[in-house]
């Protein structure tokens, strides 16, 4: 994968840092000033954020990982994939960084991910950026999504046929992307090998109290009354098949002082539907965490 060229539109020197198990996680860290951690979930990578890291990095310090199994990150075949590995992960890098106080984008997983460190350490958080994700317990999964989780078609699906990242470009936006934007959503997912990760997401989606990541995503849930009152920005695609209007609807109801902005065109990948209209809310609500 390194060895590879980076798509035109990723243009930054990834980093890799060590995590447990001795596995490289790749990670973007350009800019200087107030800290911006950007969280992605899944099937993308810190290419989701290309764009609003380029458009920030001359005021803020843009940090963007790629969870382990995505992006330019190890996908290790023997790795556990679960919640609180991420989360783990994630934490390792922030320390790593010295990052003692940031606001936290998330996006689809990086919600659970990026709010269950945000609940461990409430007191590092300046601020909170939410698209289209969850961080609590709710048991919908769309039917697309719930065949992929089946045993031995699911494998075949996501790893072999790359029925959820390559399908991803076209079932996640409302405006058809560029081939190049597409090709650059699929870059670190071309083979059997580097979807393991993809799959394990899937897999990974606690519906019950028998799932073994349920417990982490209660705690997650639970440390959300830690970050009531930290400022939130909520960004909503309407026509997420996934993250639909319920997921809305209970973000706002949880944090109701949360500046709301929804969008009814955009579908699942908003930044890229609607990155125009959403680049200066975000723009705007850093510049007021940081004022």
């Amino acid at each position: 994968m390194a060895a590879r060229e980076l798509p035109v539109q990723y243009p930054f020197s990834p980093r890799t840092v060590q995590v447990e198990g001795g596995h490289q996680l790749s990670y973007v860290d350009e800019g200087r000033g107030p800290a911006v951690v950007f969280v992605h979930g899944n099937p993308s990578w810190s290419y989701l954020y290309r764009r609003m890291i380029t458009g920030l990095r001359d005021r803020y310090r843009c940090i963007a990982p790629d969870h382990l199994g995505c992006g330019l990150s190890d996908k290790p075949g023997d790795y556990p994939y679960r919640l609180r590995d991420h989360i783990d992960n994630l934490e390792s890098l922030l320390d790593h960084l010295a990052v003692r106080k940031c606001v936290l984008v998330m996006h689809d997983w990086g919600g659970a991910i990026g709010m269950g460190w945000a609940g461990r350490h409430p007191e590092r958080v300046a601020g909170l950026v939410v698209m289209n994700t969850a961080a609590f317990r709710m048991k919908r999964i769309p039917l697309r999504i719930a065949v992929c989780r089946l045993p031995l078609i699911g494998p075949v699906l996501v790893r072999g046929l790359n029925a959820f990242a390559g399908l991803a470009v076209h079932m996640a936006v409302t405006r058809k992307m560029a081939a190049e934007t597409a090709a650059g959503f699929r870059y670190p997912y071309g083979s059997w090998a580097d979807r393991i990760g993809v799959l394990r997401f899937v897999q990974d989606i606690p519906l019950d109290a028998k799932h073994p990541s349920w417990p982490e995503l209660v705690r997650v849930e639970e440390g959300l009354e830690s970050l009531t009152g930290k400022p939130m920005l909520i960004c909503w695609g309407g026509r997420d098949f996934c993250f639909n209007e319920p997921f809305y609807h209970e973000w706002r109801r949880r944090f109701p002082d949360a500046e709301c902005h929804y969008f009814p065109a955009a579908g699942h990948y908003l930044l890229e539907d609607e990155f125009a209209d959403i680049y200066p809310l975000v723009a705007g609500f850093l510049d007021g965490c940081h004022g």
